[in-house]
């Protein structure tokens, strides 16, 4: 294979690469490949070399161990991101706040101090607790738009489908663990605070590893570059928004991001009052530890699932990421509708409907950061993922779960008021 000058910017490298990147055509490639030999076949024009493992300055085992790590920490951001929902009943009640009124801001590992704070907030001052619950967003809007990018820079093919099903196995576990931890912790010691003093503690030994352990691969080493220089922010955002498949993907995903945002609040809560209406009674702590446990199970049923019928759907069918992630979106829908319908007449059916809604949303998890990483070119990602994870919560979780609470509060309203 002939030598491969190094590229001026990414823009030469991307005319350089032998793969059209254009938003014309298929997002998949359909070339067939031998599953026994998957090296590229070597022509007379030069190309890079594709590598089909890890990069070579760092070792399979040390790449294996980053993975470990990254997966650790999007674990207790989502462990601590809905810690909150858990509790939510005791901390409506601690700062007598209005129902329409609730939502639970951005949490970082970057401002684990920031978290644990907020646990130390009087009812005096519940202001407080909004903005330093918001101020830990930055570090975690940081860490969720660097961290799917190393794991590109060490795997390719397969192998970096195979680790992103693994990373994005986090989201959902550590939001079923938080509701569980949270609920678990404050009926343990009596307040709603401690269950917001968990996982910060956690937070700094991931620091420690951070500093320490993880290695930071070169951008877009595993798929053969070399010395790719970055771009202009501003041409950065100009090529996002030209390319369709990035654009189109991350507006399916804002309303996957609604959905889950909107559910994962106020889903305790509901199924509480749900059981109450059904003339029973549950404690929270019991609650959240059911719902807990069926979107820990809908998680990796739904995330594993998602990965591999993609993985091997893309055999025949170029356009199986975005096919598979559409399926996923419309067909939680009947689940959850049904799942309001039927909750005022049998819980066990509302619990079983909600776990297949979960399982049909966490088709997308990993496959919309396996297109994202594969429509944008190494140097890019990284802003790639910043204007999508902006975009899904800004226009998705971030609204979501007040305009729940204000429909919630005007139907109980006018419950209230209708004559009996």
């Amino acid at each position: 294979m002939s030598l491969v000058i190094t590229p001026i910017d990414d823009t030469f490298q991307l005319d350089a690469m032998p793969v059209d990147v254009s938003d014309t055509e298929p997002i998949v490639q359909n070339n067939p490949i031998n599953e026994d030999d998957r090296t590229p076949n070597v022509t007379t024009t030069p190309e890079p070399t594709i590598q089909s493992g890890t990069t070579s300055d760092i070792s399979k085992g040390r790449a294996f161990v980053t993975v470990a790590i990254l997966l650790t920490i999007n674990l207790l951001n989502y462990m601590d991101r809905y810690t909150v929902a858990g509790v939510l009943n005791q901390i409506q009640t601690y700062y007598n706040l209005d129902i329409k009124k609730i939502h639970h801001g951005r949490r970082h590992i970057f401002l684990v101090m920031c978290y644990l704070a907020g646990s130390f907030v009087d009812k005096e001052h519940k202001l407080w607790f909004f903005v330093l619950r918001a101020a830990v967003g930055v570090g975690e809007a940081s860490y969720s738009t660097i961290a799917p990018t190393l794991i590109a820079d060490l795997f390719v093919g397969d192998l970096r489908t195979r680790m992103l099903m693994i990373f994005y196995f986090a989201i959902p576990v550590g939001s079923g663990m938080g509701y569980i931890v949270g609920s678990n912790i404050a009926e343990a010691f009596g307040h709603w605070q401690w269950a917001l003093r968990f996982t910060p503690t956690l937070g700094m030994v991931c620091v420690i590893l951070i500093v320490f352990v993880l290695k930071e691969p070169q951008r877009g080493h595993s798929e053969g570059g070399r010395n790719l220089h970055n771009t202009t922010f501003l041409s950065d955002l100009m090529y996002l928004f030209k390319n369709k498949s990035f654009m189109l993907s991350t507006l399916g995903f804002t309303c996957v991001a609604f959905v889950t945002g909107a559910l994962a609040l106020w889903a305790p809560l509901y199924m509480q009052r749900s059981i109450s209406v059904q003339g029973g009674y549950q404690k929270e702590s019991i609650v959240s530890l059911t719902f807990g446990g069926i979107t820990i199970a809908a998680g990796f049923i739904g995330v594993f699932l998602g990965a591999e019928s993609s993985r091997r759907y893309k055999r025949v069918n170029p356009r199986a990421d975005p096919l598979i992630c559409a399926f996923g979106l419309l067909s939680c829908t009947p689940f959850l509708f049904f799942a309001l319908v039927v909750s005022k007449y049998n819980t066990t059916a509302t619990w079983i409907l909600i776990f297949l809604g979960e399982v049909c949303l966490c088709l997308n998890w990993s496959i919309v950061a396996d297109m994202l990483l594969y429509c944008v070119i190494p140097t890019r990602r990284s802003a790639a993922e910043a204007v999508q994870i902006l975009m899904s919560h800004a226009l998705g979780d971030a609204g979501s779960p007040y305009l729940i609470g204000l429909v919630n509060k005007d139907a109980l309203a006018k419950e209230v008021q209708r004559p009996t």
